[in-house]
């Protein structure tokens, strides 16, 4: 893949790519910045090793096309290329989490978001208080299905598990977040 390349394929992906990690970080944009940004370079060191053919083909074929009718061309699809770039982005956070404690209560994640920057205008902040005190694995699964909208099957892809073990998560995931949910009204 070339430089010009990879950089098309970030510009199209990087808004998704850090509204995972956000949603991951549970809404820390300063720690979804720091991941995406080492993913983004983990992609790049090893976008040698990536290839999409079905991509490969369409931008053979579109050569002679102008810049805008390369752009109205593009698919807008999620492809293999965000796949491969969240489950970079998925391990990066994982690696993250590892040195860190994996779950907190609910009334500590309250005192840190207040304590630090109680962000008022933050749409999402009880669901992202209720997702921090979810354990890695099921706060990716909840994140990649229900706020990127990947399928079961792409989510054991991108995580490495079986499906059934995605399915686990997303039960358990759900169960958790509908409690931590309820408690807090």
């Amino acid at each position: 893949m070339t430089r010009e390349v990879f950089i098309a394929h970030v510009e199209r992906e990087q808004e998704a790519l850090r509204g995972f990690l956000l949603a991951l970080c549970c809404g820390k944009k300063d720690d979804a910045d720091d991941l995406a940004q080492d993913s983004l370079v983990k992609a790049y060191l090893s976008s040698a090793g990536y290839q999409d053919k079905a991509a490969s083909e369409r931008e053979k074929s579109q050569t002679c096309l102008s810049s805008s009718e390369r752009e109205q061309a593009r698919p807008k699809v999620k492809g293999k290329f965000r796949s491969w770039l969240f489950k970079i982005a998925y391990n990066t956070f994982l690696n993250h989490k590892a040195s860190l404690r994996c779950t907190e209560s609910i009334d500590e994640a309250r005192a840190l978001v207040s304590s630090t920057r109680a962000d008022s205008e933050f749409e999402h902040q009880d669901l992202y208080l209720a997702l921090r005190t979810l354990p890695p694995k099921e706060r990716s699964a909840i994140t990649l299905f229900y706020l990127s909208g990947y399928s079961v099957r792409e989510i054991a892809t991108i995580t490495d598990t079986l499906e059934d073990a995605v399915k686990k998560q997303l039960s358990r995931g759900r169960d958790k977040l509908r409690e931590q949910l309820k408690m807090e009204q």
